[in-house]
């Protein structure tokens, strides 16, 4: 389930009922019409440890304009601003210099449930994480599945998950590994994200060192452009395949179980 995390200050009227609205830009959570979300209140921002869920919002509406054009009746349900150059300066402090009154903002209303006893997991309780990804292929092209791991900045892992793909190439299944793992990060209220992958061609395009001349990889590698910029920052590092065990395992823990199943299928045919 995708989360939003609060300050202190804001959960409190959201449980009031006194804030019903948030404003989010660079589609950094990809909100729909009837989304449901876990909402955090960042109790003390810089201790994880005190932050809680209080319960639910689902999404009842969604529109999509430029900062510049916010009216306030666009305010409704939302802390209100005094002047445009006050908002400005407001969504520059969460989102960076980028921000401009012709910067395109998703204004979302939804209805919130509070909840008891619900707890966090380690994951939601990250602003800033390690990502490692693998994707690979048995053939290339042939079966393929991606994976990811999300870790602390110390390395001990908070989740990992991966997926099989059916019939890839290697460099698309490492393209997938990158982009399931981005956007479970961006799920999770993950503002900074580290990703380590050990393709070095992949990394390369992505920081724009190599050009994308495959026409497979092209699409792949403009939607982990879009995804990359609804983060505040991305970094994509290289490192070799022995210091990324733990994604690479996981792509073939899922390819081993895929083989089991098509062994099963054969056998009962």
């Amino acid at each position: 389930m995708k989360t939003l995390k609060f300050d202190h200050d804001l959960a409190q009227m959201i449980l009031a009922g006194h804030k019903t609205a948030t404003w989010r830009m660079f589609d950094d959570k990809d909100l729909s019409v009837d989304d449901v979300v876990k909402i955090i209140d960042k109790v003390d921002p810089k201790n994880p440890s005190s932050w809680v869920i209080i319960g639910q919002g689902k999404v009842s509406e969604v529109t999509e304009k430029k900062l510049g054009n916010v009216t306030k009746q666009d305010m409704a349900g939302h802390e209100e601003f005094a002047t445009k150059d006050e908002m400005l300066e407001t969504y520059r402090r969460y989102y960076g210099e980028r921000v401009t009154f012709e910067t395109p903002v998703k204004i979302v209303q939804f209805e919130f449930s509070p909840s008891v006893g619900d707890t966090p997991t380690m994951a939601m309780l990250l602003d800033e994480a390690k990502l490692y990804t693998d994707g690979g292929s048995r053939g290339n092209p042939g079966h393929s599945a991606c994976a990811f791991v999300i870790c602390k900045l110390d390395d001990s892992v908070v989740e990992k998950s991966g997926y099989y793909m059916g019939i890839a190439t290697n460099n698309q299944a490492e393209y997938y590994g990158m982009k399931i793992g981005l956007e479970r990060a961006r799920d999770l209220g993950i503002d900074k994200v580290t990703l380590y992958s050990d393709s070095q061609l992949v990394v390369n395009q992505m920081n724009g060192l190599y050009k994308v001349k495959n026409q497979e990889l092209a699409p792949l590698h403009a939607e982990l452009k879009e995804i990359s910029s609804s983060f505040s920052k991305v970094q994509f590092v290289y490192i070799p395949r022995e210091v990324n065990k733990i994604a690479d395992s996981e792509v073939n823990r899922i390819l081993d179980e895929q083989e089991r199943k098509n062994r099963h299928k054969q056998k009962n045919r």
